[in-house]
């Protein structure tokens, strides 16, 4: 019989190995971050080497015998229940990457690499067709690698299982159409409305005072800036670890507000990752549970907290002192405009709560049946074009308002969009949960006083990294089962009120 001592090493082997893995992974994500953010245009081939290069070694690490040894070992030891969670995340990443050949791995990493500057140019010159082959070519290569996990399933379902691998697809689906069943009624209401809602942000908002504005927003949040900084970027993103998490924005004149919030978007993420524990840090327990619950903190502190009007009864003397021209505005007003419902929006980052899933769906019905075969990449700016016109009443002027404004393309993440919708719908099961839970919520955000709600995320989702599914980790922060009804019910409640429906 093995020693305690014995069935330790097995386990610290283990994890010293994986580890490896993830110091790697990490440094590439830092690289990914310098090819978007400061990166010279000319830099690109050297990049793509050095990307793939490091996406072989990393995959040769997790499939090499030794790996699948070490687990073995590990999966016969005596592991408390925090550690047999790390050996079965770890065990799920080794049996997927064993069937991907590290040439695919390699060709992958180097085609997404090359894909973003492609993206780039034909977005600022907006032609579809510049980015059209290397899409072509991001496709084939991503139905290969779904193809060498599992030919006998969707492509496009087990390719969604790298961003939520245990919800599933039909739960999505299920998801993302009583969404579209039950918000669409709610738009037409809201459009139907005599209530004209606020806009007091109307304008032209110099960038650099805006930056300063961003700040003052993280700083009101409560952003670890000795594990964070602020940059801009094309798409605004977050990256990092619980050491490093870094945060992207962009700004444009004409929309301060869309900048505000989708800095406090970007907050979401970055303060969950500098909330998993630093212990941890290089095992799967310090680690992210998946792209659900990281869009949750998202859009729990983007819609929940940031469109809330507490929110904005505290935090519109900032706005007012960095723009004087914006004094007379009132909390109330400042609320309205968070929330004024635009159905004829073309931009995702920029719509609405209700809106917002529309987008989803739309992206969800192409990107899938592109995967499948059954669109092809020339067809995709008309069908877009039209389903846009179908379920939002609007048709983008140019490629670049429309089907070339998302990025993820470019990144060969293909399955991703579908996390949006679902993390949303957590973030109201989540806030709901909070809300009953921490006393007096809202008067907490209109004082500032957002250690109350940072210690209840980091308490009940944080903390956890990935020790459980994410049906298990909703029961244990919530006490329930993951649920639509708490988001339509804000969604209906919180707009009801607004355009007195």
């Amino acid at each position: 019989m093995a020693t305690d001592a014995t069935q330790t090493a097995a386990y610290e082997e283990l994890l010293d190995r994986y580890e490896r893995i993830s110091n790697i992974e990490g440094a590439a994500g830092i690289l990914n971050w310098d090819q978007e953010v400061m990166m010279p245009e000319g830099g690109t081939p050297a990049r793509s080497a050095q990307l793939s290069a490091l996406s072989a070694t990393s995959h040769e690490l997790l499939t090499e015998e030794a790996m699948g040894e070490a687990l073995d070992a590990a999966e016969s030891a005596e592991l408390t229940d925090e550690e047999a969670s790390a050996v079965r995340e770890i065990r799920r990443q080794y049996e997927r990457a064993t069937r991907v050949p590290t040439d695919l791995v390699e060709e992958i990493s180097r085609t997404t690499s090359e894909a973003l500057p492609v993206w780039k140019e034909a977005k600022a010159e907006d032609d579809f067709s510049k980015f059209a082959p290397i899409l072509e070519e991001l496709i084939e290569l991503k139905r290969d690698y779904a193809a060498q996990i599992d030919s006998d399933r969707p492509a496009y379902e087990v390719l969604f299982e790298d961003y939520e691998p245990y919800l599933g697809l039909d739960t999505a689906e299920r998801i993302l159409e009583r969404l579209r069943e039950e918000l669409v009624p709610l738009i037409d209401q809201v459009g139907a409305s005599d209530v004209e809602l606020a806009s007091p942000f109307a304008g032209e908002f110099d960038p650099d005072t805006q930056e300063e504005l961003t700040r003052d927003a993280l700083d009101t949040l409560g952003y670890d800036w000795d594990r964070g900084r602020l940059d801009t970027a094309p798409h605004p993103f977050s990256m990092g670890t619980t050491f490093d998490a870094r945060v992207t924005t962009r700004y444009e004149d004409d929309d301060m507000l869309g900048a505000l919030t989708s800095t406090i978007h970007e907050f979401g993420h970055a303060t969950y990752t500098q909330g998993l524990p630093d212990e941890e840090y290089g095992t799967p327990l310090g680690e992210n549970r998946n792209l659900s619950v990281h869009e949750s903190q998202s859009r729990f502190w983007e819609n929940h907290v940031g469109r809330s009007e507490p929110f904005w009864s505290l935090f519109l003397p900032h706005v007012r002192e960095r723009f004087p021209e914006l004094d007379d505005v009132t909390p109330r007003a400042a609320y309205e405009a968070a929330n004024r419902v635009y159905d004829d929006n073309p931009i995702r980052i920029e719509a609405d709560e209700l809106t917002y899933h529309m987008h989803i769906v739309l992206r969800f019905e192409i990107e899938r049946e592109l995967i499948e075969g059954d669109l092809d990449v020339s067809e995709v700016p008309a069908v877009w074009n039209d389903k846009m016109e179908e379920y939002l009443g609007v048709r983008p002027d140019t490629d670049a308002e429309g089907c070339l404004q998302d990025i993820h393309w470019s990144h060969g993440s293909f399955g991703y969009f579908p996390t949006y919708s679902l993390g949303s719908v957590l973030a109201a099961q989540l806030y709901a949960s909070a809300d009953e839970e921490i006393n007096d919520l809202d008067g907490q955000i209109e004082a500032g006083e957002f250690d109350p709600l940072h210690e209840w995320l980091t308490e009940n989702v944080h903390q956890h990294g990935k020790r459980y599914t994410t049906p298990d980790l909703v029961d244990e922060a919530t006490g329930e089962a993951f649920t639509a009804d708490y988001f339509l019910d804000y969604a209906r409640e919180k707009y009801g009120a607004l355009y007195d429906l």
